[in-house]
């Protein structure tokens, strides 16, 4: 059975229509004016936006810099942020080669022939690392520098 069969709004009708006869001679003005003020509330709440507006983008500029910074200053600069760069690779190195022996001990209580896998694993890793080596000479001769030997 449908919920809808069971509204019947015939009774709720004919009850407004009886307060609404007995309400006195200030009914109209007072249904007006309701009329009025419900119309006024839903139409301002059906006009109004519900959208944020949308932020202005900030503009961060770099300002770490001084401008009156000499070429020894900006040296050091590059040498502090090459070390901390290469500490933070070292110690990824490190974290990645804990992972690599902690899965050829399970290797090898599985029975795999994990001398072959580390093998090729090494000319996988030493393959990726002459391409990158390849791609950034590439970019710094584009650039007119002279690429460094390691």
């Amino acid at each position: 059975m449908s919920y809808w069969q069971k509204i019947n709004p015939t009774g709720a009708v004919g009850d407004f229509v009886d307060v609404f006869r007995n309400a006195g001679s200030k009914r109209w003005p007072i249904a007006l004016i309701s009329l009025a003020i419900t119309t006024g509330v839903f139409s301002s709440l059906a006009w109004e936006s519900w959208k944020k507006p949308r932020p202005l983008p900030e503009v961060t500029y770099i300002n770490s810099w001084p401008l009156d910074r000499t070429e020894a200053e900006t040296q050091e600069f590059i040498k502090a942020k090459q070390k901390e760069k290469e500490q933070r690779e070292a110690a990824i190195e490190a974290y990645e080669k804990e992972g690599r022996d902690l899965w050829a001990t399970v290797g090898k209580a599985s029975g795999m022939d994990v001398d072959k896998m580390k093998k090729q694993a090494e000319a996988d890793r030493a393959r990726e690392k002459a391409a990158e080596k390849a791609k950034a000479d590439a970019i710094l001769k584009q650039a007119g520098v002279e690429p460094v030997a390691e």
